[in-house]
């Protein structure tokens, strides 16, 4: 489907953003059709209407006070009736069948924009504000509908009604009429495009304004509890309303510019009409009009312009909209940094091993975070990844899941290329505990059957009870119903930690990759969690990025890594043996944890 390239040029963007239109309207060829059909019928009851009226005056006129002369009249009158309802009538039924196509315009492209958003990488949205894309997306989907809505069916015909109406005019009375008529629409739509082509800058400095203040409060109520902990809420109050402070400035311009193109437009529509009116007059005077012809006239400059009053609307509203949507259209424009090639195919997985190869990367160019790693997992092999903060421990994660690709080398999974296989299929055989869990705004149930969504309640609560949930949820005055808020507020870390554990289990992959996994658990918990893990990865390859050393003394291999190199590899008791990076690292955690001992026993005493 053809799609408006994100450039800055007003005019290439907007106007260009009408060819997606196109390919919806085609897709209901019957319902446009009679639709269309409709369109007809209502145009040429509009434009038959002044005529009426003018017969019905003329002959009212002629009758005087004959009664017998009221036939004729009461004809044209039941007539004018029918034709009206006959215009309204034909105009509602369009709206009517037309709004099936509008609808499903929405509903489609508003699917390709989230669907999009969920292909692009993660880089593109850890850099996102996630209000102001909100606010994007709902104002160009609004502005789909309004085009579908008023563009095929308002502006098109309104033009073709004026030029019937030029036509019937100059064919029935004189070529002034005509002229004046047309005069006044160019001059109206002139004026209105030059004022409204002026004043679109003030509507995207509003809508830039309303996405700034938007993502702002969205942000700091995200990070409600962040803003409680340090006593914030006047500086966040102040920062927001430094933010609503542009918007009323931005709004203030937007409502002045406004002023000025409908002032400018009623005084052209003023002119016209005393003009036609001033002209009709002269006529009747000199007998070459009736007073019928008069009330036509009125009529007709009254049906012209209201139209072309809502034309003007419909073209300032149509800039406004295309304004919008060229936000949106600019997010289908964004191409993802990790695609699948033309050839991808399903990842084919036997034993689970997993390789990386030589592989360097960074995040950006000029900084590099891995450098040469290399190493291998067996099958149903546990392999753990140890190291200061800062090592690259959790990027190793974020390639094999493929979130970025490697600058060089390649990571092999039963010896295919992870960049040659679809990133679902990959993605399917990878059951992941992240260090920071985020949760959905529902139930614990209906959060750990994420993990499967297709599994049953029998076993969402198997993975639960493994994960050690089942005493904490027994507390819980609603159980596994119970909703854990905005991205899991409600529920501690170790709580959500859980939660994501749980999921895990319950996806039950070929691969595990445990990111930080019981960072936010008490000694207690821990253990619990780690018999349940064991048991799992009895079955499954996995990869445990860890800065607990005590959680991964079991691992069949420990890669410590340093400043993007693997330094150390070994057994737990080997790597002590060795007397290395990583006996420094033990020797340090367990004077801290014999610390921490201390004060307990401190803490406990009488």
């Amino acid at each position: 489907m053809p799609r408006p390239k994100s450039a800055v040029a007003l005019e290439d963007v907007h106007w260009s953003a009408l060819k997606t239109l196109f390919p919806y309207l085609l897709e209901f060829k019957r319902p446009v059709l009679l639709a269309l059909l409709c369109l007809i019928g209502a145009k040429a009851a509009s434009v038959g209407l002044p005529f009426l009226l003018k017969h019905i005056v003329d002959d009212l006129d002629q009758a005087g006070g004959a009664a017998a002369a009221i036939a004729l009249p009461l004809g044209l009158l039941l007539a004018y009736g029918f034709v009206r309802f006959s215009s309204v009538l034909f105009g509602e039924l369009r709206d009517t069948i037309f709004g099936r196509v509008t609808e499903r315009a929405q509903r489609r492209v508003g699917l390709e924009v989230f669907r999009h958003l969920h292909r692009l990488d993660l880089d593109y949205h850890l850099n996102r504000r996630t209000g102001g894309l909100s606010r994007d997306i709902e104002r160009g989907n609004s502005g789909i509908g309004f085009l579908m809505r008023f563009m095929v069916f308002n502006i098109v015909p309104t033009l073709v009604e004026i030029l019937m109406v030029v036509g019937l005019l100059w064919w029935n009375y004189s070529v002034s009429f005509a002229l004046l008529v047309l005069g006044a629409v160019a001059a109206y739509i002139g004026f209105s495009v030059v004022a409204t082509e002026w004043r679109t800058r003030y509507v995207r400095e509003l809508n830039q304004a309303e996405s700034q203040s938007s993502s702002r409060a969205v942000d700091s109520l995200l990070n409600y509890e962040t803003v409680k902990y340090f006593g914030n809420e006047k500086y966040e109050a102040q920062h927001y309303d430094r933010e609503l402070a542009t918007w009323e400035q931005a709004r203030r311009k937007n409502r002045l510019s406004l002023f000025g193109l409908n002032a400018g437009q009623a005084m052209i529509i003023a002119a016209a009409m005393c003009g036609a009116m001033v002209m009709a007059a002269v006529n009747v005077t000199q007998g070459s009009m009736t007073i019928g012809d008069f009330v036509l006239i009125n009529a007709v400059m009254m049906q012209i312009f209201i139209p072309l009053n809502f034309l003007g609307f419909v073209y300032r509203e149509m800039k406004g909209a295309l304004a919008n949507i060229e936000k949106m259209f600019s997010i289908l424009d964004v191409k993802p940094a990790v695609e699948d090639v033309k050839s991808a195919g399903e990842l084919r997985i036997k034993r689970g091993a997993i390789e990386f190869q030589n592989v360097y990367f960074g995040y950006n160019p000029e900084r590099e975070i891995l450098k040469g790693i290399s190493f291998t997992v067996a099958p149903k092999q546990k392999v753990a990844i140890v190291g200061a903060s800062g090592a690259g421990k959790s990027t190793l994660f974020k390639l094999l899941f493929r979130f970025y690709d490697v600058t060089r080398g390649s990571i092999l999974v039963d010896g295919q290329d992870i960049r040659d296989v679809r990133q679902d299929s990959l993605r399917a055989a990878i059951g992941v505990v992240p260090q920071d869990t985020v949760l959905f705004n529902q139930s614990i149930l209906e959060n750990v059957r994420y993990g499967r969504v297709g599994a049953a309640d029998e076993e969402v609560m198997a993975a639960v009870r493994h994960a050690q949930l089942d005493d904490f949820i027994a507390q819980l005055p609603d159980g596994v119903h119970t909703a854990v808020g905005e991205r899991g507020l409600k529920l501690s870390g170790g709580e959500k930690q859980r939660v994501a554990i749980a999921r895990a289990i319950l996806k039950h992959p070929p691969i595990m990759v445990f990111d930080e996994a019981t960072s936010s658990l008490d000694s207690r918990s821990e253990q619990g969690i780690l018999r349940a893990l064991q048991d799992i990865s009895r079955e499954q390859t996995t990869l445990v990025i860890a800065h607990r050393l005590s959680t991964v003394v079991d691992a069949d291999l420990i890669l410590v890594m340093d400043r993007g190199r693997i330094v150390e590899q070994g057994s737990h008791n080997d790597l002590i043996a060795a007397n290395g990076h990583y006996a420094d690292l033990w020797r340090m955690q367990q004077q801290e944890r014999a610390r921490y001992d201390d004060r307990e026993d401190v803490s406990l005493s009488p």
